[in-house]
């Protein structure tokens, strides 16, 4: 004869085992987590000098728990900002691919619209933890869509960071060899591969002459991979004037050293060093790698 204890207890284990088989736990983001996401994200906006930027943070589920909107930002960018956020958590992805494909041709997306969240611009990122998404942050209102995006991907870091620092970060970033060709034709210079604290990836093109620049806080690095240019660096900038507190143009340079590049050539220019494409056989193509001294930079902001 079965033990009626023995029996109670089998029938609550089966019951527990049937109940976690159909249940699971999903983490998401806290009010206190979100007000980091945006601390982060507002730090970076104002530290690249972005003219203005709203910040909206979702849980795991799409729903809003922050907005914050610097002051000068359109007052759309709030709606924008929560769309964008709310796109990357329901489909687990950047927004940046999704505009991309739509840009693609794939204009069927933009009928998901009428069921579900959806705003397919770039500026939106899932915020991860582990492997777990835990909520999303869209950004509107910086100086370009590729800005948007970095000041989210800044954001979202402050809560990925923040869970990884009890052991190694032992994430990478990987740009498909598609992706890096088609970056360098995109825009008016090319656009942004990856970037971090610190640091910033480009894939750059010239087509011709360009404007003399200095940078207060960024020390570039150019690696070039097609074409040739006649660069001058040092001297003294003509017509100087400020476009940001981190950065100095004018027409040209006088004075300098001349610096022929060519494929295959790397060209390192210190911050606070003029430097001035002269001459630009074309095509030019070149990755860039911007090191931002943090300091400085933090001094600027």
């Amino acid at each position: 004869m079965r033990s009626p204890l023995l029996f109670c207890t089998f029938a609550l284990f089966s019951a527990h085992s049937a109940m976690s088989a159909d249940i699971v736990n999903q983490p998401t983001l806290t009010l206190e987590g979100a007000k980091r996401v945006a601390a982060a994200a507002v730090a970076y906006a104002k530290a690249h000098d972005a003219p203005g930027a709203s910040i909206a943070v979702v849980d795991a589920g799409g729903h809003t728990i922050y907005v914050e909107r610097l002051d000068g930002t359109f007052s759309a960018g709030s709606d924008i900002s929560i769309g964008k956020a709310r796109t990357a958590v329901v489909f687990k992805r950047p927004t940046r691919g999704i505009e991309e494909g739509i840009n693609k041709g794939r204009t069927a997306m933009v009928d998901v619209a009428a069921v579900t969240w959806f705003t397919p611009l770039q500026g939106g990122i899932p915020i991860t933890v582990g492997k777990q998404i835990v909520g999303g942050v869209g950004v509107s209102g910086a100086s370009s869509a590729q800005q948007d995006e970095e000041v989210a991907i800044a954001g979202a870091a402050a809560i990925e960071d923040n869970t990884a620092a009890a052991g190694p970060k032992v994430e990478v970033t990987h740009v498909p060899a598609a992706t890096v060709v088609k970056s360098f034709s995109t825009g008016t210079h090319g656009a942004t591969l990856a970037s971090g604290p610190g640091f910033t990836v480009n894939a750059s093109r010239r087509d011709g002459p360009g404007e003399a620049e200095l940078h207060v806080t960024d020390t570039d690095i150019f690696y070039v991979l097609e074409g040739s240019a006649t660069v001058v660096t040092g001297g003294q900038i003509v017509g100087a004037h400020e476009v940001s507190s981190r950065e100095v143009r004018g027409s040209a340079i006088e004075g300098g050293s001349t610096n022929q590049i060519s494929k295959g050539d790397v060209l390192t220019i210190p911050e606070g060093v003029p430097h001035w494409f002269k001459v630009v056989q074309t095509p030019f193509r070149y990755y860039v790698i911007k090191s931002v001294n943090e300091t400085a930079a933090g001094r600027q902001s």
